[in-house]
């Protein structure tokens, strides 16, 4: 089961106090679940269990955001995979988690590649952590990374482990080179040995 979260209540929490309770409160896991909201993020995405709970933690805290900020927020990636993986048990996210906890609806956008919406979120994203600093404090690096060192989002697809490899671009470099060495190493040898 996914253990409430700790986050502490800061002086610039003020008026949300009750909001920060309610989302702090939350278990994302449906009572009849065989596996736990947390080791399934974990097992999707391949993260360590400690660096899992810590993602957790950090989308309670962007949901917290969202209604006590006063302005639109943008997640980091990891805290994205959170939401995307909240979204997929709809019930509990609209009716319970929606309704009764942030006492609003948190849709999730879709980029739609116009001009413009990169900049835009961007610029909502380095929103999002001056505001995160003013509740929360500095945000772990790891998760929040800096606006400044941001590239567009990853390039993601899904991949049948079972029936495919997957390799690091450098790695499968370094084996094409590996191989081409051993070629070329074998043809020299048969050239000199049917010279000689």
């Amino acid at each position: 089961m996914t253990e409430p979260s700790s986050i502490s209540s800061e002086p610039e929490i003020g008026d949300h106090r009750e909001l920060l309770r309610r989302v702090t409160e939350y278990s994302f896991d449906p009572p009849d679940a065989r596996e736990t909201f947390e080791d399934r993020l974990r097992r999707e995405n391949r993260w360590p269990a400690d660096f899992t709970r810590r993602v957790i933690e950090e989308y309670r805290r962007f949901t917290f955001l969202f209604a006590a900020a006063g302005h639109p927020v943008a997640p980091s990636d990891a805290v994205d995979q959170a939401w995307h993986l909240h979204l997929l048990y709809t019930r509990r996210y609209w009716d319970d988690f929606c309704k009764q906890v942030l006492q609003k609806p948190l849709h999730h956008e879709p980029a739609t590649g116009i001009a413009g919406e990169f900049d835009k979120l961007a610029d909502w994203y380095a929103t999002t952590l001056k505001s995160y600093r003013r509740f929360f404090g500095e945000p772990p690096a790891d998760i929040w990374p800096d606006p400044q060192n941001r590239t567009p989002k990853p390039q993601y697809r899904r991949v049948d482990i079972i029936r495919s490899f997957i390799l690091p671009r450098k790695t499968l470099l370094a084996i094409v080179l590996a191989t081409a060495g051993l070629w070329i190493a074998w043809v020299v040898i048969w050239i000199a040995w049917h010279r000689g």
